[in-house]
């Protein structure tokens, strides 16, 4: 029977799932990777070190018919086209040592360009400024970059030129999070490659998501790469989102949300919205959406633990039925600032309402509610520009939370729908992969679909009241 093999490489460690022709599948033990931070806002990973775990992973999966990968997105590299060394350590996604470059470039004016021409804001978060520090920065790569030798590029493309035997590519939906790449002409963008000091010939082939891209050396055989698209967006393919107004929501690291939009670049938006190229099959007009981050989900659940507040999962359960901030108690989750709608990197971390009579109980209860409260923020966002269905699809480690999808669903008065299949970004990368192959149609969905209903209740003056506390959590890290 036909396997399909989803390297799966995310911001802390690297996983291969493999899928057979009736969905079900198999997986290797994750490999963590060292998260590398010696300044004050930097995060780094060694690419080396998460090449090798892919090797590792790929050689423990079995034999399998054809092999794609969902990344990390936004983290980078440079190296040498010649010996395949890279430059440095990768730059990762959360990395903020670029955030002076881009207030300047704001002052500049400069913000309505980049937008018009990529559809990103100015950001740290996105890759341009990055790979602009890297030839600023490290003292190999403009000689490398004069001498045509210098490669860059987000992480897929390091990865599958180790892979494929040299091959220098990229995907449509990870060349759109650079802020180098134009969603209307689908090509790297001259002027933009120039504003953020990146020469547009060090940069990767951009090819479809779902296509030949390459073999790879796998236990004696030549296997097929036939998909590469960013973590994500394999998990909004995974959920079958693929008409305007159906939505997944990744409650991961971050919380990341898609709406599907159609097959043309959505408007600019006030509320500061991504337009996204979620992919591009071959012989297709590439499907667009809109995109919306939360920085903090389950990384400000993994703080809260750190600080001793619990020990197991398991007791994130028994919380009152009435909401802590209905009791006066609130959490920001703006540990690494706020993302969509506000792009504000000044905010902080915030809890409100605090008295005598808090306990340990309502401060769980108000980080749940808090990163609820925030991904519903960017939903309500997104229904101005394209009307959300009935029903949203969401997966992650929070999803397993009963009290954290009640809460949501009663937020945005809809259903959340949470598939049995809790490896979304793997089911959606393996379908692409099959799909490079030629078959379009979906594995056996092998479980069914767990739904929470919205109550009867009307949170609308929560939102007002919690507005207020994130314009207090703003500019504290200033």
């Amino acid at each position: 029977m036909p396997r399909y093999a989803a390297i799966d490489q995310g911001t802390t460690s690297t996983r291969v799932i493999v899928l057979d022709e009736t969905g079900a599948l198999s997986m290797t033990p994750g490999i963590p990777h060292r998260q590398i931070v010696e300044h004050r806002g930097w995060v780094e990973h060694d690419p080396l070190e998460i090449l090798g775990n892919i090797k590792t992973c790929l050689e423990r999966c079995g034999p399998v018919d054809a092999i794609g990968l969902a990344h990390q997105g936004e983290s980078v590299i440079a190296w040498d086209a010649e010996s395949g060394a890279p430059l440095c350590n990768a730059i990762v996604w959360q990395d903020q040592r670029t955030a002076k470059r881009i207030e300047a470039m704001k002052a500049d004016g400069l913000e309505p360009l980049v937008q018009e021409r990529c559809g990103l804001p100015l950001d740290s978060y996105f890759s341009a400024s990055k790979l602009g520090w890297i030839l600023e920065n490290v003292e190999r790569a403009r000689p490398l970059a004069a001498q045509g030798r210098l490669r860059m590029g987000t992480m897929d493309a390091f990865f599958n030129f180790h892979l494929c035997g040299g091959a220098f590519f990229t995907d449509y939906n990870s060349a759109s999070r650079t802020s180098l790449f134009n969603i209307h002409t689908l090509e790297w963008d001259r002027r933009l490659c120039e504003l953020f000091g990146v020469p547009d010939g060090v940069l990767p082939e951009v090819r479809d998501n779902a296509c030949h891209f390459g073999d790879v050396k796998l236990n004696g055989r030549s296997i097929p790469f036939t998909a590469c698209i960013v973590d994500q967006f394999g998990g909004t393919y995974g959920h079958g989102c693929t008409r305007p107004g159906q939505m997944k929501i990744t409650f991961g690291t971050g919380a990341f949300l898609q709406a599907i939009t159609g097959d043309a670049p959505p408007p600019a938006n006030p509320d500061g919205l991504l337009p996204v190229l979620c992919w591009k099959i071959p012989g297709e007009k590439p499907l667009f959406g809109l995109d919306g981050g939360v920085y903090n989900a389950a990384s400000a659940v993994n703080w809260v633990k750190k600080i001793g507040l619990f020990n197991e999962l398991s007791e994130l359960t028994g919380f009152p039925e009435e909401p802590a901030i209905k009791r006066g108690v609130a959490f920001v989750p703006a540990l690494s600032g706020l993302a969509c709608p506000h792009w504000d990197r000044s905010a902080a971390g915030l809890w409100a309402g605090l008295s005598l009579e808090t306990g340990r109980m309502d401060l769980l209860q108000s980080v749940l509610e808090g990163v609820a409260v925030r991904a519903a923020e960017v939903v309500r966002a997104m229904d101005k520009t394209v009307p959300v269905g009935p029903q949203i699809s969401i997966d992650g480690g929070l999803s397993s939370d009963r009290y954290f999808k009640q809460f949501l669903a009663d937020l945005l008065q809809k259903e959340i729908h949470t598939p049995s299949t809790r490896e979304m970004t793997a089911y959606g990368v393996a379908l692409l992969a099959r799909r490079g192959l030629g078959i379009d149609a979906p594995f056996p969905s092998g479980g069914g679909v767990d739904v929470v209903r919205p109550r009867a209740v009307d949170y609308s003056t929560l939102f007002e009241e919690y507005k207020k506390i994130i314009t207090r959590s703003r500019g504290l890290r200033n």
